[in-house]
């Protein structure tokens, strides 16, 4: 499980390094486009469990297509080096809007990826509303 939040820096070469808490859990990965224009990074179990998931839905619908095609033309497998990093390629660098500082945070079964200033905008935004969404989608004690 992915839990917290970490800022870091993309290096002069676009390697961007995970933190050592998530390194842990991941030896490789899937890292994709995700939503609100962050990166979703995957162990491969997870990746997989999706990709399943993925294969259920109807391809007749003009949305699920669309979405399946973005979610897994982006995706591409990835390994870290030795000291825990890996290269951003220029079309995910471009649709999350990364430049150098950069938020990576855990999401349960996943890891995010955000551009700073995005991720501040975006907490902001949804702190607004965080009670209000609890009340709607959350159906057990927390």
């Amino acid at each position: 499980m992915f839990l917290g939040k970490y800022e870091h820096t993309l290096d002069e070469k676009y390697r961007l390094i995970i933190p050592t808490k998530f390194r842990k859990a991941i030896d490789n990965f899937v890292i994709t486009c995700g939503l609100d224009n962050c990166l979703f990074l995957y162990p491969m179990d997870e990746w997989m469990k999706i990709s399943l998931a993925l294969k259920e839905i109807s391809t007749t619908k003009k949305d699920n297509r669309a979405f399946t095609r973005k979610f897994f033309s982006s995706a591409i497998e990835v390994t870290l080096d030795n000291q825990g990093r890996f290269t951003l390629p220029l079309p995910l660098r471009e649709y999350a809007r990364l430049n150098k500082e950069v938020v990576i945070i855990g999401v349960s079964n996943r890891i995010e990826i955000w551009a700073k200033d995005l991720w501040i905008n975006y907490e902001k935004e949804i702190t607004k509303s965080y009670e209000e969404a609890a009340e709607q989608i959350v159906d057990v004690e927390i």
